[in-house]
């Protein structure tokens, strides 16, 4: 297996080290203010992005649409009764 083989096959922890490695040489780039604005790019970009991209993989059959329909009945039902006064 070449080198340029194994790093297509290892790209994602490629990345990963890559942008840990900018990371320690550069912090002042994800501190709090700064210009990736950490309070509001993680706090709702990311996580929606992470949701997202997870309903993206969902299956899209029958039998799963009954699952997700007992669910959020189920969440909808349970988040009633929590702020139920």
């Amino acid at each position: 297996m070449g080198l340029l083989e194994r790093l297509r096959k290892e790209w994602f922890i490629l990345g990963i080290v890559l942008v840990i490695a900018v990371a320690r040489l550069e912090p002042a780039v994800g501190v709090k203010g700064g210009p990736l604005k950490p309070e509001i790019t993680i706090t709702y970009i990311a996580v929606s992005a992470i949701f997202f991209n997870s309903g993206l993989s969902l299956k899209t059959e029958l039998a799963d649409s009954r699952l997700h329909a007992t669910s959020c009945v189920f969440c909808c039902d349970f988040n009633q009764s929590c702020w139920w006064k």
